[in-house]
């Protein structure tokens, strides 16, 4: 059978319409997909290059959950971490609470000297100098009996000398004896004769004594004060008196003033520091030596001495006692040349201190609240887990951030129970005195300064985290954008495409029909 011979424009006409139905074809599959490359037939170096770049977009968004979760794993250590810190605030807030309440201690330990001296006081330790007065010049006698002086010649006669004076000559004759006490003629009383005596000898002198004593004594004192009485002489012209008075020849210098030196004065005082080591002070008026209890306290604070000196106004004694730092504590002995028998401080050694039963059960309870507000650190650090991982409990975080694993992050776990933060719990005697609850204070403005490190290294790394984050993000976005260029269609010219090709395809359709009309009319006319 022969072949169908169509002629050159059916030919044309159909060849235009198979190329017409192909495009058509392509334009409802790019339509149908939203790409105009859909295999490596339609642009190799597109479809492979978008196909890479859709690839590593996948990649990094498989990455993003992982990302967040550590994102999550972060901040639930950060929320352990401030809520420690709040713990750690209230147990602050605990230990000054105990250190305003009364104190523990009803007496401090403490070692007190003897008698300074009565010139000894609070601000003159050294009391200058004990005096001992000047004295005067003296004589005494003691009046045995009545003497009578019979007829007027009788006399009793003596010189006395005043200050180292002239020698004045007394006499005391019967009219002098009946000048005084009843007028008779008879010195009868210890009392007469120290009347007689004062009427005779002048204002130079004085004339006292108590009992039978009778006293003679100059009217000045110290050592060039003096009394000397000689030729003590008795006259009886009958012999028929006996002298009973019990005058005599008799000399007698005073004393001058004297001074006993300051039992401080010039003596060492050694008490160690609050590291134990000697430091030592001497007492006195030079400089650099102390005389006073301000200088001596003074000396304790400028060489951290933690010891507090007091003076009793009424013993006349110096006290050296612990400090509210060490009030529950002995300190260790003092020394010095103040130390020894016959010394100021007989005793090296300080007394116990005494406990105020009271105040000691109050402190005791601050120092239980303390523990027992403690313990909810460990909780707090062992509840900050987040799908498995506690960053607070010592466990690490490696966050992934490209698909091949060569960019991450190494999140470093800490342990942050009571004593990973340098915390532990206390005695009730560690609250006793404000020098052990300043201990517990600077612990726990340690642990402070460690939490803080910390969150400040773990809020670094969530922000590098959520940096990533971000940026992988914006990368996948990036990526998914390069691929959508190199392959996506733009349905707008597509659709026109596709408008234009079913016209042209109808405009085939036709011409093909009117072909094959004008044959059909050739063959008729032949026919």
């Amino acid at each position: 059978m022969a072949d169908v011979v169509l002629n050159s424009a059916v030919r044309s006409n159909l060849r235009t319409l198979q190329s017409t139905t192909e495009l058509l074809n392509q334009t409802e599959e790019r339509l149908a997909t939203g790409k105009k490359v859909n295999s490596a037939l339609d642009n190799p170096a597109s479809y492979f290059t978008a196909n890479a770049l859709d690839r590593r977009s996948s990649d990094l968004s498989s990455l993003l959950d992982s990302v967040a979760n550590s994102i999550k794993t972060l901040e639930a250590a950060d929320n352990g971490i401030r809520a420690i810190t709040e713990i750690v605030e209230g147990l602050k807030a605990t230990a000054r609470a105990a250190l305003q309440s009364p104190l523990a201690v009803s007496e401090k330990a403490a070692v007190t000297s003897g008698d300074l001296g009565d010139g000894a006081t609070s601000k003159n330790l050294l009391g200058g100098a004990v005096q001992n007065s000047p004295t005067s010049g003296q004589v005494s006698f003691t009046f045995g009996s009545a003497t009578t002086l019979t007829d007027a010649a009788d006399t009793l006669t003596f010189n006395i000398a005043v200050d180292g004076g002239a020698a004045t000559p007394i006499t005391i004759d019967q009219a002098a004896v009946q000048a005084a006490g009843n007028g008779d003629n008879v010195i009868d009383s210890p009392a007469e004769l120290r009347q007689i005596l004062g009427a005779k000898l002048g204002p130079n002198v004085s004339v006292g004594g108590a009992g039978n004593a009778v006293t003679i004594s100059s009217n000045t004192a110290g050592a060039s004060s003096s009394i000397a009485i000689t030729g003590y002489t008795e006259t009886d012209t009958n012999n028929n008196t006996t002298d009973g008075t019990g005058l005599g020849n008799q000399t007698n210098t005073g004393l001058a003033a004297t001074t006993t030196p300051s039992v401080l004065d010039g003596k060492s005082l050694v008490v160690k520091d609050k590291n134990g080591q000697n430091v030592s002070v001497i007492f006195g008026s030079a400089m650099g030596q102390v005389d006073s209890i301000e200088e001596l306290n003074k000396f304790f604070d400028d060489n951290n001495v933690l010891l507090d000196a007091t003076f009793d106004i009424n013993t006349h004694s110096l006290k050296i006692s612990a400090d509210n730092s060490i009030a529950n504590s002995t300190p260790l002995d003092i020394g010095g040349s103040v130390v020894g028998a016959g010394k100021p401080f007989t005793n090296s050694a300080f007394s116990a201190p005494v406990l105020d039963e009271a105040a000691a059960l109050k402190r005791a309870n601050f120092a239980d609240d303390f523990n027992d507000s403690m313990k909810e650190i460990n909780n707090l650090a062992k509840d900050a887990n987040y799908n498995g991982v506690n960053l607070l409990m010592g466990d690490d975080l490696d966050v992934i951030f490209n698909e091949d694993g060569s960019s991450k992050l190494e999140v470093k776990g800490v342990t942050f129970d009571a004593d990973g933060i340098g915390l532990a719990a206390i005695s009730d005697s560690q609250f006793y005195d404000s020098g052990s609850i300043q201990e517990v204070l600077d612990r726990l403005d340690g642990a402070f300064q460690t939490i803080e490190a910390q969150s400040s290294k773990f809020g670094s790394q969530l922000q590098i985290v959520q940096t990533r984050e971000v940026f992988t993000k914006d990368m996948i976005g990036t990526l998914d954008d390069g691929a959508h260029i190199l392959t996506a269609a733009d349905t707008n010219e597509e659709a026109a495409n596709l408008a234009t090709l079913q016209t042209r395809q109808q405009l085939i359709v036709s011409s093909l029909s009117i072909s094959t009309q004008q044959e059909s009319a050739v063959l008729q006319l032949l026919r």
